[in-house]
């Protein structure tokens, strides 16, 4: 069941009422472009390149769901519109550029149509996100704040080490427990904050949903050459539950064995 704030299709909400504590959230599902903005002016490889969405994040994001017996909050529009783990003031919620591609769409936005892309997009999917954790307040259920996130394994030209990346803000408890159980799994590249940390301005999902309401949360990052296939998706997402169940185990969100399998 898919279902939108009211005027909205800039958001999908996923397992609406899932009893689990995993409220997961994916900002960059999508690169759908909506018509009115004419493509950015994007070249077709552009506007799906690993710049104007998270290749495989929605797909795993659907896959902790079902293990977790979540519920999944997704942007439906390209990051490249307006990026949702962004706040309106920053540049990089319209960038100018993303990478080595320019984005002319975005190039000397004035403050009112800025403003009309954070009421369009930004607006809606933080309205649902706090829909969902104003609902499992009133049902006195537990919450974590998950945000499900892929990067591209090269990056102005650099290979990248990082294969899994568990990123926090000021609040660490989920990412340390999450780290702590995953240190049993000897994954390769399996870092704390890379390839990005809270200095690059990527945690804001995290502040303002996880940490203000203070309720744990966490930012899985996951370089997308090993989401490929749904093979892949399927093998990340047990090993990423793998350390998700444990650690909300150890924080009280959730008694062993209440994930499905």
């Amino acid at each position: 069941m898919s279902e939108q704030p009211e005027g909205s299709d800039a958001v999908e909400v996923i397992g609406e009422g899932a009893t689990g504590a995993a409220l997961i959230l994916c900002e960059h599902a999508s690169h759908r472009i909506p018509a009115d903005y004419d493509g950015l002016g994007l070249s077709d490889e552009a506007a799906t390149s690993h710049a104007a969405w998270d290749p495989g994040a929605r797909d795993l994001a659907l896959h902790l769901m079902r293990r977790l017996d979540g519920t999944l909050v997704a942007s439906t529009v390209s990051r490249l519109v307006y990026d949702c783990n962004r706040p309106p003031e920053a540049a990089s919620a319209m960038p100018e550029k993303s990478e080595l591609i320019e984005v002319p769409g975005n190039a000397r936005l004035t403050q009112a149509q800025r403003d009309r892309r954070t009421e369009a997009v930004y607006r809606p999917f933080c309205a649902a996100v706090t829909a969902q954790i104003e609902a499992r307040a009133a049902r006195t259920q537990p919450t974590a704040i998950i945000t499900v996130h892929s990067f591209t394994p090269v990056y102005y030209g650099q290979m990248r080490e990082t294969e899994v990346g568990i990123l926090h803000d000021a609040d660490s408890a989920l990412a340390d427990a999450m780290l702590k159980a995953g240190a049993k799994l000897e994954r390769r590249g399996l870092h704390r904050n890379r390839p990005y940390g809270p200095e690059d301005g990527v945690t804001h999902s995290l502040q303002i949903h996880g940490m203000a309401n203070d309720l744990p949360n966490v930012m899985i990052e996951v370089r997308n050459d090993l989401l490929q296939t749904p093979a892949q998706i399927a093998a990340m997402g047990d090993e990423l539950c793998a350390m998700i169940t444990p650690a909300l185990v150890h924080l009280g969100l959730q008694t062993q064995g209440a994930a499905h399998a």
